[in-house]
């Protein structure tokens, strides 16, 4: 199973790398907006999958998606 993971984007750098933040934690990583529709600036959320933001959204929906992450990572494992 593969997921991704709304990222915030922190610095847009040169050529087609982000830096971006998962989760509203200190873990910062680079991705490459290779294949983004769309131009992003910093503050904009992205989906990102394998080292890729493959498109941007909405802050509410960024939220909603990382707390529902956040209540799977709690929760027991499934019988």
């Amino acid at each position: 199973m593969c997921v991704a993971v709304p990222v915030q984007i922190v610095e847009v750098l040169q050529g087609d790398m982000l830096r971006g933040r998962v989760g509203g934690s200190g873990t910062e990583l680079h991705l490459s907006s290779l294949l983004l529709p769309e131009a992003v600036t910093a503050g904009d959320y992205v989906i990102m999958h394998a080292g890729f933001a493959l498109h941007k959204i909405n802050p509410t929906e960024a939220e909603e998606s990382l707390a529902l992450f956040r209540l799977l990572a709690g929760a027991p494992s499934p019988r």
